[in-house]
């Protein structure tokens, strides 16, 4: 259903502590949202003398008008560089790229524990708490897949598990287009997977223009890339940066897993997720997902943004489209945590994960795994690398410390499916 756009601030989060990104890795805002504009002029030829000659004393004082065609010059020669042969200029691909990119509007239920003190420990909680319902909103990007309105985005635009709140999915979607984003339409969510970062909505539209997508495996490094997208949000609508591809295949740690993705030095910030990465051609190449934070450990970092590359999304996606999540995906069925050297020696047990709760009755609470199939295993991430090896309707053995006491148990593997 399509209606008019209101007149109303599209603030990330209308809580206190806003939620503009959603922290990912230690030391890296997420977020990440929406779409396109025109960048520049286009780029002409030019040649380079393989010759040097002497300047002459009249041609050594440059004018100010040469001194500014010598820095475009310089500053276009490493965009015709890194550029394909036969590509599009960057103004081209934004013009391409642009019915095909809209942005993201998400409302959340935020239920915000006001304690009365105490503190959690591996026991659990303690303290009285009253909770609160507030609403808060979010602002992402999404590309337009199909006439019919099947919109690609982020997971965690639809889906927050990352920041202090853990909102959950969305109560409501809008879906925003239009040269001046003047448009909306009512989203439905028809899938989502939190382990890829990638969701599927469906506005009811007729006659949209589907985005180009390339084949992200043909992607170099040095390669010219443009990124759509809509930064800190619906204010500075239609942003476009662009770069190169600074490395494939960048393996990126997101609390207890592991993306492999692109990493890039365009810009991209908050309120790009979802939004497209393109090649010369203007081709889909990468979903927007992440970001380094400006300040890393204590190091200070820029242009180190992540995609999601496009040719391992479309397997996910189609998946989404036809069963609403990703089949056959394995899921122990615990809540956990890693128990660090420092708590081990504490409460004297072994290193490994905790368990909070389980699904399977073989597995209790305060029970520290420390093996799956003989592997020896002490984060989630590592528990999580040795179960993904497996099928859901699998069995596995794990190794687990209860009351002093090692011991071997096993679990059958369920299917992961989101909630409802």
């Amino acid at each position: 259903m399509m209606k008019q756009k209101q007149d109303k601030g599209h603030s990330l989060m209308k809580i206190p502590a806003a939620l503009a990104a959603v922290l990912l890795i230690s030391g890296v805002s997420v977020g990440m949202y929406r779409l396109t504009e025109e960048l520049g002029t286009a780029i002409p030829e030019y040649t380079i003398s393989e010759t040097a000659e002497e300047p002459d004393s009249a041609s050594q004082e440059q004018s100010p008008a040469a001194d500014s065609a010598a820095v475009r010059t310089a500053n276009m020669s490493w965009m015709t560089s890194a550029a394909l042969p036969g590509a599009l200029t960057v103004p081209e691909i934004a013009e391409k790229a642009m019915p095909s990119a809209v942005g993201i509007s998400a409302t959340f239920t935020v239920t915000a524990q006001a304690s009365s003190g105490g503190s959690r420990s591996f026991g659990g909680m303690y303290g009285s708490a009253q909770p609160a319902e507030q609403e808060a909103t979010a602002a992402g990007s999404g590309i337009v897949m199909s006439s019919d309105g099947y919109i690609i985005t982020n997971a965690h635009v639809i889906y927050d598990t990352e920041s202090a709140y853990q909102m959950g999915k969305a109560t409501s979607v809008t879906v925003v287009m239009g040269e001046n984003h003047e448009e909306e339409y009512d989203a439905e969510i028809v899938g989502y997977d939190i382990q890829t970062d990638l969701a599927v909505l469906k506005i009811d539209a007729e006659g949209l223009t589907p985005a180009e997508f390339g084949n992200s495996d043909d992607l170099k490094v040095g390669e010219l890339v443009v990124a759509i997208g809509n930064p800190l949000g619906f204010e500075l609508y239609g942003t476009t940066t662009c770069g190169i591809v600074s490395a494939k295949n960048r393996e990126v740690q997101l609390e207890d897993r592991t993306m492999t993705l692109i990493q890039t030095d365009a810009a991209i910030n908050a309120g790009n997720s979802g939004g497209m990465l393109l090649n010369s051609y203007g081709q889909v190449i990468g979903i927007n997902s992440m970001k380094m934070s400006a300040s890393y450990g204590e190091a200070s970092v820029e242009g180190l943004g992540f995609a999601i590359p496009i040719t391992d999304a479309a397997e996910i996606i189609r998946s989404l489209i036809t069963d609403g999540y990703v089949t056959g995906r394995p899921l122990l069925g615990i809540t956990g945590t890693a128990v660090t050297e420092e708590q081990a020696a504490f409460y004297h047990i072994p290193q490994g994960v905790y368990v909070y709760s389980a699904s399977d009755s073989s597995l209790q609470q305060g029970d520290v795994i420390t093996a799956i199939d003989g592997t020896e295993i002490t984060t989630m991430e590592e528990l999580n690398a040795q179960k993904n090896q497996h099928k859901a309707g699998e069995t596995v053995t794990l190794r687990i410390s209860r009351d002093g006491r090692s011991m071997d148990v096993q679990v059958t593997l369920q299917e992961s499916k989101p909630e409802t």
